[in-house]
């Protein structure tokens, strides 16, 4: 078996969760890397589209912010913000959205404004930008982040992004039609909604992983299901797409890409 770290085994299992046919609204990080990873090996015609405007987005390297122009450069076309929330989004042209989050909660509710009381915060996060209505609007949601007590909660102090709220049949009550978060990636195990109460619960677990280190690195009492498999290794190509695409990330960020000056 080839050796991979923990978070190559995330955005690995994340990138296969995507299919050819996705048209995926792309968050930056983590979500990125899936995205860009599922594009360059088993859905070649995947349609990215990231928040700034840019549809069927090919980029080289991964980008630094939605405003990256590598973004622009390598896009099919490029429309308007406006457009992009109103028109694609929600008008429902889009299957897909890819989020990741600073802290999540046993519904898949995402916190990405502040940690400890709101006008008085420990941390004052980035905020929601347009997450809000990707967790709305697409059809299907993935996420995709470390588990850690820090991260995975008990309470958020916040809530940013609506997952299934208070669980149950939360996102029906509210007249949300989109099916909301359907898989939780991490870099330990896989996690779904429960049917009924959309509780997250453990339904992949990563190689070399036991259930005592992803019970020890949750905030709550996580539950696992019925029958729970061992997550496929990544395979020597998956990991050599997704290690030249960081390198070529980190050349290009460090000033030493083509068409730079070194630094």
């Amino acid at each position: 078996m080839t050796d991979f770290t923990p978070t190559e085994m995330m955005t690995i299992a994340a990138a296969r969760e995507l299919s050819n046919d996705d048209v995926c609204f792309v968050g930056i990080g983590a979500p990125s890397a899936a995205c860009n990873v599922a594009r360059l090996t088993h859905a070649p015609d995947i349609t990215l589209i990231y928040e700034s405007g840019t549809v069927g987005t090919k980029p080289d390297v991964l980008p630094l912010s939605i405003g990256d122009g590598e973004l622009c450069d390598t896009a099919l076309f490029t429309v308007s913000v406006p457009e992009m929330f109103r028109y694609w989004l929600q008008g429902g042209r889009i299957t897909t959205g890819f989020l990741g989050g600073a802290q999540i909660d046993r519904f898949a509710n995402l916190n990405t404004t502040v940690v400890g009381p709101y006008d008085q915060p420990k941390v004052r996060l980035p905020g929601g930008g347009g997450a809000p209505e990707i967790a709305s609007n697409c059809g299907r949601i993935f996420i995709t982040m470390a588990l850690s007590k820090r991260g995975f909660v008990e309470k958020l102090p916040f809530v940013t992004s609506m997952g299934h709220g208070e669980g149950g049949n939360t996102r029906e009550r509210l007249g949300l039609k989109t099916k909301g978060p359907t898989r939780v990636i991490t870099d330990l195990c896989i996690l779904e909604p429960a049917p009924e109460t959309k509780e997250l619960t453990v339904v992949s677990i990563h190689p070399g992983v036991g259930r005592e280190q992803i019970v020890e690195s949750c905030g709550w009492p996580i539950k696992f299901a019925e029958t729970v498999i061992e997550t496929p290794a990544p395979t020597e190509t998956e990991l050599s797409v997704l290690r030249d695409i960081n390198a070529r990330t980190r050349k290009a960020h460090e000033g030493t890409g083509p068409g730079k000056e070194a630094a």
